[in-house]
């Protein structure tokens, strides 16, 4: 079972990288849906990182709580950035601060599950 746990984090951190890092690269290779959308790729990208944190945290670690907020900050944080880099491709202008926001929130709740565990 881990073997698939293992591919699984592998294929989407890959992903994840290529999508959020090589947007026009993942497009022209993976996903040729036309037309081409440079934040839909970009988001892309950050949902892959944040299952392969959620995967590789699961490997490590037996808490489930703990996984899903590692999972969830590190997804979170990643569509945080991909809004303040897409900024000038409309949006609502709350979008980056509110997405930040609430990465901020997953990132508190990560810490105090740790400490907690502690």
């Amino acid at each position: 079972m881990k073997g698939v746990v293992v591919l699984g984090a592998v294929v989407f951190l890959a992903g994840g990288v290529w999508a959020f890092g090589w947007p026009q690269s993942f497009y022209s290779t993976i996903a040729t849906y036309p037309p081409f959308n440079l934040h839909l790729f970009h988001d892309l990208g950050a949902f892959q990182l944040g299952i392969a944190a959620a995967l590789v945290g699961a490997l490590i670690w037996s808490d489930a709580l703990f996984v899903a907020l590692l999972g969830g900050a590190t997804g979170c944080l990643v569509h945080a950035i991909s809004h303040v880099l897409d900024r000038h491709l409309g949006g609502n202008p709350s979008d980056p601060w509110t997405l930040t926001g609430l990465a901020l929130i997953m990132i508190v709740g990560l810490v105090v599950r740790i400490r907690a565990r502690v």
